[in-house]
């Protein structure tokens, strides 16, 4: 029987969930995810998990925060002055920016703190050092 190796493009169907159960992201009612093995694309754990899968397998996989968003850095969360932020926009916690790096990079950041004085903005992935349960189907191997 075939099974997924490095440089196959597959499709999957899949459920991403936390340790406690909560789903974070799932192809139900989508077309399924398809990606190359190899290119990145996908999280390396999610990659190396769909490895040696044949079409219509399904598989439960743990992926440690190394192997999905890496570890939580508190050096990527930055207190900026109020006043350094556009008045125009309105700051709300869990709100998505994106802030400009010097070389001009647009980095996505989730305001996670406001007060009159200070915001709070963080870096991190929102699924950085956390622990990911993912349901797996290999739908396809072109």
């Amino acid at each position: 029987m075939i099974q997924a190796k490095t440089g196959d493009t597959v499709k999957v169907h899949y459920t991403g969930k936390l340790d406690d159960g909560t789903v974070f992201d799932s192809s139900s009612g989508r077309d399924p995810l398809q990606f190359s093995i190899g290119e990145g694309i996908v999280i390396p754990g999610f990659e190396e998990a769909v490895v040696g899968m044949s079409p219509g397998e399904s598989k439960t996989t743990n992926i440690s925060a190394e192997q999905a968003y890496g570890p939580y850095r508190p050096e990527l969360v930055m207190i900026v002055e109020r006043q350094r932020i556009p008045t125009d926009v309105a700051l709300e916690v869990g709100q998505l920016l994106q802030i400009s790096q010097s070389s001009g990079q647009a980095i996505p950041v989730v305001v996670t703190n406001v007060s009159e004085a200070e915001v709070t903005l963080d870096a991190n992935h929102p699924l950085a050092g956390q622990e990911l349960i993912f349901d797996i189907q290999l739908v396809e191997i072109n």
